[in-house]
């Protein structure tokens, strides 16, 4: 099987939920963190810092929960809402009218 390379996009998202989950980490270390999630230490460690970009959902579900964190929450802080656009041409003048 093929992997297709990760997005820009894809990336970001990956890099962001590498640093929530270090915050909510806190003090904690990695090993107890992974080990009570029941992943290796070293997949903590590369969602971490960002070398996964995209982690399996329930490896994510695993280490949200011993961190005391809703998906929720996790998915709201890796996924900013997109900008609103401005409507243009002709629905914009009728809105003006």
């Amino acid at each position: 099987m093929v992997r297709l390379p990760n997005t820009p996009a894809e990336v970001e998202r990956g890099q962001r939920l590498g640093a929530l989950l270090r915050r909510a980490r806190g003090q904690r270390s990695m090993l107890e963190t992974a080990l009570d999630a029941g992943v290796s230490p070293e997949t903590l460690r590369k969602i971490e810092t960002g070398r996964v970009a995209t982690p399996a959902f329930p490896t994510i579900a695993a280490i949200a929960d011993v961190l005391g964190l809703s998906l929720d929450a996790v998915w709201s802080e890796i996924n900013p809402p997109e900008p609103e656009s401005e409507p243009t041409g002709p629905t914009r003048e009728r809105l003006a009218s």
